[in-house]
């Protein structure tokens, strides 16, 4: 099927890994939409996708206001559309009070590009070398650290996906692509999850 219709059926189960998580009490979501790689793809497809994203914020915003879930998004949003920034800056509004759950959607994102723009906010706040630690780098971060990271698809690897959070994250990785994933397949990785000794090297 063509390529377009791959996005589409994924971004309808992006609306099905929300409630799915949502209902299990999981309080931070962060979901990879669209990489700083992503960009190097056809002017068509970056086209089709940035309306599909503008689309999918406008279309379900409210429900997340209603149902208590904030709306975050991470990366550059310098790169994005206009129209895209419009929708993003109103449904971050909408929702920056709520607080049952916190949805991350990363657009324009890529974990070295966020290492560059901490680093850039740690010079600009003027603090000395010496006094720059892990803390101080994870604060300026575009988001905290992270217990598991699920990747779909054949590939087996993060792809430049919060590399300094993910430090001593739990790997997931499913063969299913993702428009195929079900509530079933997160339950798998959940209880797997659950089965490790986590010692962050104790």
């Amino acid at each position: 099927m063509p390529t377009f219709k791959g996005h589409q059926k994924g971004a309808e189960n992006i609306k099905n890994l929300i409630k799915w998580c949502k209902d299990k009490r999981v309080k931070t979501l962060t979901i990879f939409c669209f990489s700083t790689e992503n960009w190097n793809r056809s002017k068509q497809e970056i086209s089709y996708l940035m309306r599909l994203f503008q689309k999918a914020i406008k279309d379900n915003f409210k429900r997340f206001q209603n149902q208590d879930i904030k709306i975050k998004i991470i990366g550059q949003k310098e790169r994005l559309p206009k129209f895209l920034q419009k929708e993003i800056a109103k449904a971050e509004k909408a929702t920056e009070n709520k607080k049952e759950m916190t949805v991350n959607f990363a657009l324009s994102y890529g974990g070295r590009a966020e290492l560059v723009s901490a680093f850039q906010n740690i010079v600009a706040k003027k603090i000395p070398p010496e006094k720059i630690t892990e803390k101080i780098i994870s604060e300026n971060l575009w988001t905290s650290d992270l217990d598991l990271i699920i990747r779909t698809g054949k590939e087996k690897r993060i792809s430049n996906f919060l590399i300094w959070q993910a430090a001593y994250s739990e790997l997931n990785f499913s063969p299913k692509a993702w428009p195929d994933f079900t509530e079933k397949d997160l339950d798998a990785a959940f209880k797997e999850y659950a089965n490790k000794k986590r010692r962050f090297g104790k």
